[in-house]
Order: structure tokens, then C-alpha cells, then sequence
């Protein structure tokens, strides 16, 4: 049995620990967060929870930060002194790796994780990264609390989790943006707000399937879809006349920036 003690009930700390409860029901776990509130939603989930930190990670085998970054410091000052053993897995976002290990103790093995937001439904992509501490074992570890989230996929240095923030950090962003855009679209076109909704998300559920198939090039799907002088390829003309594909190369390099400068 794994005993994890997650810090931080927020979001995405549920989303874990329920994930977790659900796909490895033979580890244990204790959420701590200082608001009852958010204690309130494991307990119904019959998950254990605390308020003090201290008390969750006693006897912990992993522990997972799921607080936001200007809170990680002030966790690192109690639980220092307590932890010597355990595998720390940060979700902490723009916290780079050497940073945690200077909070947290250089001798710890930690790894630092950039989820999204789909995780909240089973669906996210998590890049990760660990330092020399950290075993094949408890990469293996990470790897299976991570996944009760969506799928993982590992880094080599904290510039590629900045990059992992860029591009499938705030990606989700991206696709809500152009939702947005496209069922304006169809608003402008005369149909109703609900009808445009309906009909935009579920292409983008069905182009998201299609593209996810083993082996499918994005570029050779869109040629099969664009005809020769057809309503597609009218559409397409437009937004390569506007150099919107050089657009999002921009955008997400800004978001990089941001994410380079976050950390340092």
C-alpha cells in the first residue's frame, strides 16, 4: 500500500485524488487544506482529510503539491523539517525543479509536473520531469498518479516544462478562444447561440478523435477535407491570407516568454 498525502484541495488536487481513489483503490490518501469548504467535497468522497499539513504527510510515502506557486515557499518553510524520504510530486506551476529542490531539500526525490485543465476530466496531458534522485521506481510512481488524469509525458529539463506550459498548459485556452470565435461565426450567420455551440463542439470532439488515431498526419486530414474550389478551401485561403498559422507561433513563443520569466 502507498500512503499519498496531497497538499492543496483545489481543483486539480480533487481531480487527482479522486482519480487516484477510483483507479488505485489500495493506496491510502489525506488531502490537507486550511478551508473546510474544500475539505467538505473529499470528505464525500471518502477521502481523509486535515487541516494541518504536518499531520497529512506523517507517514507518507508521496507527497503532491497541488498549491499555487506564491503558497509553495511558505509550505516548504513547515514541511522541511519533517521530510526526508519521501517521493514530492509538485503541480505547482511555473516552480522549476531546482527551485523545489532548494525549498524542499537537494537529497529529496522530486518531480515537477505541468498538467491542463482537462484533467478535471480524464482527459489532460501532464508533462514531467524529475531529478537525479528520483528512481525508475518512483518515476513508474508518478507516472501512475499522474495518468489517473489523462496521459504523461516526460521532460528532460525545466526550459521544456516552460515550453509544456506554453503549448499544453494554456492550450486549452487556445481551443476554448477558437470555439468562441467559430460560434460567433454561425451567430453572425444567423443561428442561434445554442445551435452554433452545438455544432462547433462536437467537430471539434470529432476532429480531436480523428486526429488522435495512431499514425493520422493533422496536415493530411485537412487536405482530405479541402476540395478544390470548395466552401473549406475558401475558408482556408482567408486565414493563410491573414497568417493566422504565423500568429499562433507567435502567440504561444509570447506565452513561453512569460512562462521563462515567471520562473525565474
Amino acid at each position: 500500500m502507498t500512503r499519498i498525502a496531497f497538499i492543496g484541495g483545489g481543483n486539480m488536487g480533487f481531480a487527482l485524488a479522486v482519480g487516484v481513489k477510483k483507479a488505485l483503490p489500495d493506496h491510502e490518501l489525506n488531502v490537507a487544506d486550511p478551508i473546510s469548504s474544500q475539505r467538505e467535497r473529499f470528505d464525500s468522497e471518502g477521502i481523509a482529510t486535515t487541516s494541518s499539513n504536518a499531520l497529512a504527510v506523517r507517514n507518507a510515502d508521496v507527497i503532491v503539491l497541488a498549491v499555487k506557486p506564491q503558497s509553495i515557499e511558505i509550505v516548504a518553510k513547515e514541511l522541511r523539517p519533517i521530510i526526508d524520504h519521501q517521493l514530492v510530486i509538485s503541480i505547482a506551476a511555473g516552480t522549476p525543479l531546482q527551485k523545489l529542490s532548494d525549498l524542499f531539500g537537494e537529497h529529496l526525490a522530486i518531480v515537477r509536473c505541468m498538467p491542463n485543465t482537462p484533467a478535471l476530466v480524464g482527459e489532460g496531458i501532464t508533462g514531467m520531469l524529475a531529478n537525479v534522485n528520483v528512481s525508475r521506481a518512483q518515476c513508474a510512481l508518478a507516472e501512475t498518479i499522474l495518468n489517473v488524469c489523462g496521459t504523461v509525458v516526460w521532460f528532460e529539463s525545466d526550459d521544456d516544462l516552460d515550453k509544456v506550459t506554453a503549448l499544453s498548459g494554456s492550450g486549452p485556452a487556445y481551443f476554448f478562444y477558437l470555439i468562441e470565435s467559430l460560434v460567433a461565426a454561425g451567430e453572425s450567420m444567423g443561428l442561434s447561440h445554442d445551435a452554433a455551440l452545438r455544432l462547433v463542439v462536437q467537430t471539434a470532439i470529432g476532429a480531436g478523435a480523428m486526429v488522435s488515431q495512431d499514425g493520422i498526419d493533422p496536415t493530411q486530414l485537412r487536405k482530405n477535407v479541402t476540395s478544390p474550389g470548395g466552401t473549406t478551401e475558401a475558408a482556408l485561403n482567408h486565414l493563410t491570407q491573414q497568417q493566422v498559422d504565423q500568429e499562433f507561433v507567435a502567440a504561444v513563443t509570447a506565452a513561453y516568454r512569460r512562462a521563462q520569466e515567471l520562473a525565474t
